[in-house]
């Protein structure tokens, strides 16, 4: 019996190529607020994240237009791995060119490099990406909840404002959540898919 997930992704991803608006809607209603989330963790800017997420969205359309994800039901992690490309391609640039700043003899010395640090930023963003993609397997509404709580700061009772239920409500589904999430995270840890830390 074929995994209802998978067929879930193989059907989006063949109505975004064949170029179904209400596909292009629902891309962006699952996605968008990952996307966002992603974004702002690693750039710190909240006008720029919005902006990368966007972007994010219509490289996303473009490619499955062109026929570049050749597995449809591998759809989330080709999300999640076209929006880490422009985000880092976003910090390569800011790198490269930085804003210009008056600097004093203090701040003129600069450290040696830790040969160390590029390769945990990697292992960083990997984790995070693994962490979205098990997210991507929570229901929507349980996803909105967890999004809200740990992206936006929201409690209970906010939460229930914005969504029309009861905050006893959130409360058990953002626990089942946490739970799910804790568990499947473990499941990848046992198998060496991530790291314990």
């Amino acid at each position: 019996m074929p995994d209802r997930d998978t067929e879930r992704w193989k059907d989006l991803a063949r109505s975004l190529q064949a170029g179904d608006a209400a596909s292009e809607n629902e891309l962006a209603r699952l996605f968008y607020p990952h996307l966002l989330a992603m974004a702002a963790g690693r750039l710190h800017d909240r006008e720029k994240a919005r902006e990368i997420a966007q972007e994010a969205l219509l490289a996303i359309l473009s490619a499955l237009r062109e026929g570049r994800l050749r597995e449809p039901e591998k759809l989330p992690a080709f999300v999640v791995g076209t929006a880490r490309n422009l985000i880092n391609s976003h910090v390569r640039r800011q790198v490269q060119r930085p804003d210009a700043l008056p600097l004093g003899p203090r701040e003129a010395i600069i450290p040696d490099p830790d040969p160390r640090s590029g390769q945990l930023l990697f292992e960083e963003e990997e984790k995070r990406d693994m962490v979205l993609v098990v997210l991507q397997k929570l229901k929507p509404a349980d996803r909105r909840i967890l999004y809200l709580t740990l992206s936006e700061g929201l409690n209970p009772r906010e939460i229930a404002i914005e969504m029309g239920l009861k905050p006893e409500i959130i409360r058990v589904r953002k626990s089942r959540a946490l739970k799910f999430v804790r568990r499947k995270l473990e499941k990848m840890i046992r198998k060496g898919l991530l790291d314990h830390t």
